[in-house]
C-alpha cells in the first residue's frame, strides 16, 4: 500500500501531470465529439446512399463538417506539447504552470466535444433536407456551419490562454 502511495505523490511532485491531462482532455474530448458527430451523419447518410448512390458526394460535405473539432483539440494539444518541451522530453512546469495549462485546455475540451455532437445532428438533419431536396445542400451546410462558430471561438481561447503562459 506504501508502494501505492508513493507512485500517486510522484504524479503530483511537479505540474507536469496537469500539463499532460490538459493535452489528453483537449485530443480526448474533441476527439470523442467528432466521432460521434461524424458517426451520426455517416448513419444518415447511409439510409439516403443505398436508394441513390449519387448522393454520395453531397452527404461525405455534410459528414466531414463535425470532424473540425477532432482537428482543434489535436492542435492544442500539439501546442502544448511544443511549449511545454513535452515532445523533447524535456518537460519540468511548476504547480502554478501545470494547472495553467490545464485549465487553457479546457475551453477546447468542452466546447470541442459538445459541439462535435451538435454540429453532427445538424448535419445529420441536412442529410433529410438534400434527400427531399438534393438543390439544398449549401443551406444543409451553412446550418451546420453555423455550429461551429463556438468551436472556433474556443479554440481562440485555449489558444490565447496557451500563449499567455509564462515558461
Amino acid at each position: 500500500m506504501n508502494n501505492m502511495v508513493n507512485i500517486v505523490w510522484q504524479l503530483f511532485e511537479d505540474g507536469n501531470f496537469f500539463a499532460y491531462l490538459g493535452v489528453a482532455l483537449a485530443v480526448g474530448m474533441c476527439g470523442i465529439g467528432s466521432a460521434k458527430g461524424v458517426g451520426l451523419v455517416g448513419e444518415a447518410s447511409s439510409g439516403l446512399i443505398s436508394n441513390d448512390p449519387e448522393r454520395f458526394g453531397q452527404c461525405i460535405v455534410l459528414q466531414a463538417l463535425p470532424g473540425t473539432q477532432g482537428i482543434y483539440g489535436f492542435l492544442v494539444g500539439f501546442i502544448i506539447m511544443s511549449n511545454t518541451g513535452m515532445l523533447s522530453g524535456d518537460i519540468s512546469l511548476t504547480y502554478a504552470q501545470g494547472a495553467y495549462i490545464l485549465a487553457a485546455s479546457l475551453p477546447i475540451a468542452l466546447a470541442g466535444m459538445l459541439s462535435g455532437i451538435a454540429q453532427g445532428r445538424v448535419a445529420a438533419s441536412g442529410v433529410s433536407l438534400i434527400a427531399k431536396k438534393p438543390d439544398q445542400l449549401a443551406k444543409a451546410m451553412i446550418s451546420a456551419a453555423l455550429v461551429e462558430t463556438y468551436a472556433i471561438l474556443a479554440l481562440l481561447i485555449s489558444l490565447l490562454l496557451i500563449f499567455n503562459i509564462d515558461m
